[in-house]
């Protein structure tokens, strides 16, 4: 975890674990939960751990243990004590960081495994997104104990389920079947198909300013920007990382800035409005970087 700019990291480690998806509280500034799991996910145990950071580092206020790797994880938006993370096992647990043992409940569902998690962030719905390698996509309610629709229709697995911060009900998914696909919860069957790479696709984000841009990150260590209006080529291609793309995100403060983390160990920063777009290349890690968040609360933190 480390701040954009050059500012300086703070930096903690997980002995024997491998992080996949860190997600900064919508709550508490500093307070982060990172996704874990023993040997690259492939066997093994998972870890989610509750990082804070404070003026001496990054402390670990708490962590959960499941009996398999943990993937993602997601922060819910109406209890600020409340995630939930997906796991190889296919299920999905719900954690209460106000206590010391977990899970709340677990939603075992999914056939494989569960690769990704995302909760609603418009006002007026709670519901939360799944993707797994199953090739479905699956939409639950937490106060409600089974799920409550299944999206069919991707030809791979599915890596990425993120929901629209703009149009409620609608969320994307990214799979390896080289596909974008969009979806409306109170539609059966799917929106819009986006063939956006020649390659597996293992991220994709919404911009937080325009309510049709989303971006892509594949396996052809490309990024690429769509615009639901017109899907025939992309806004922009960013082109950079020498291997491929893990996760991307748009920046919570800036309508063109986005970043992306890669098994290339680099992070890189992004502006698409420029003529040189590549801003600024971290390369304080030593492994594979998989999980990348950008914090709401401090600007430049990442």
């Amino acid at each position: 975890m480390g701040t954009a700019g050059g500012v300086g990291t703070a930096a903690l480690r997980l002995p024997g674990l491998h992080g996949y998806a860190v997600e900064f509280s919508p709550y508490w500034p500093g307070r982060v939960a990172c996704a874990a799991a023993q040997y690259y996910g492939i066997a093994g145990c998972g870890t989610l751990a509750v990082l804070e950071q404070n003026e001496a580092g990054i402390a670990l206020l708490r962590s959960f243990d499941w009996n398999d790797g943990l993937f993602d994880v997601t922060w819910s938006e109406n209890n600020e004590h409340v995630l939930i993370t997906s796991s190889g096992d296919g299920s999905l647990q719900i954690w209460d960081t106000a206590k010391t043992k977990g899970p709340l409940q677990v939603y075992k569902e999914h056939t494989q495994e569960a690769y990704s998690v995302d909760w609603s962030q418009t006002r007026g719905e709670q519901l939360v997104v799944s993707g797994s390698w199953d090739q479905t996509a699956k939409l639950w309610d937490p106060a409600v104990g089974k799920s409550i629709c299944t999206f069919r229709g991707h030809e791979g697995v599915i890596y990425s389920t993120i929901w629209s911060p703009h149009i409620p009900s609608c969320f994307a998914s990214a799979s390896g079947d080289q596909t974008l696909r969009v979806w409306d919860v109170k539609a059966p069957g799917v929106r819009l198909v986006i063939p956006a790479h020649q390659a597996e696709i293992l991220s994709c984000d919404w911009c937080k300013y325009d309510e049709n841009l989303l971006v892509t990150g594949a396996v052809d260590c490309s990024l690429k920007g769509w615009d639901l209006r017109n899907i025939r080529q992309p806004v922009f291609v960013l082109l950079g990382h020498t291997y491929a793309i893990r996760r991307v995100k748009f920046s919570p403060f800036h309508a063109t800035l986005l970043a992306s983390c890669s098994y290339d160990f680099t992070v890189r920063f992004w502006d698409f409005s420029k003529p040189n777009p590549l801003l600024e290349t971290v390369e304080h890690h030593t492994e594979f970087t998989c999980g990348l968040d950008l914090s709401l609360h401090n600007r430049g933190q990442v």
